[in-house]
């Protein structure tokens, strides 16, 4: 929204409540066509991620300049004892108390890592170690895989393949 930009009251009820609360006018009801500045709002209460600058959801309007009966009197702590005794944090002492184990997280999965850096750094050089094994296992299948399609071909070419069929064939029945 730009500055200046008119924003229409939300569809929501709840919403649309909070905001003929904020502008603080007796006895206002918004009406479908009814629209309210977006100057009466916060720089948070945009979203300019997108092309388009929209209102976020849920945003309230609060930005208002009210004449002094308007206003919103500053709310000033009470003094009775009494009122200081209720806003005191309590103190809750429980009866029973929970031994906390010792080997938590459970290292044995692979998904939790080691709780010290030692550790950490042991577990990586492992799978460093294990990555290493399996690259080598792969290099090693594939020049095998590529020895036998070279010698495969050498047999083909030769004509060896033909020898070695007709050789296995079944002679004539005697």
């Amino acid at each position: 929204m730009s500055q200046g930009a008119k924003a229409p009251f939300p569809s929501d009820p709840v919403l649309k409540k909070k905001w003929e609360l904020a502008v603080r006018r007796e006895a206002f009801i918004a009406s479908p066509s009814t629209v309210l500045c977006s100057q009466h709002f916060q720089e948070d209460d945009f979203d300019r991620t997108g092309q388009t600058v929209r209102l976020r959801e849920g945003a309230v309007p609060s930005v208002f300049s009210f004449p002094a009966h308007l206003q919103k009197k500053p709310v000033t702590p009470r003094r009775t004892v009494t009122s200081q005794r209720a806003a005191a944090p309590v103190e809750v002492e429980t009866k029973r108390k929970f031994a906390q184990p010792e080997n938590l997280p459970c290292e044995e999965h692979l998904y939790v890592a080691p709780s010290s850096p030692d550790k950490l750094k042991e577990k990586l050089s492992q799978a460093y170690a294990r990555i290493e094994d399996l690259e080598r296992q792969l290099r090693n299948a594939k020049d095998r895989e590529r020895r036998y399609k070279a010698k495969l071909k050498r047999y083909l070419d030769n004509g060896s393949a033909k020898r070695l069929c007709m050789s296995l064939q079944p002679g004539p029945l005697g």
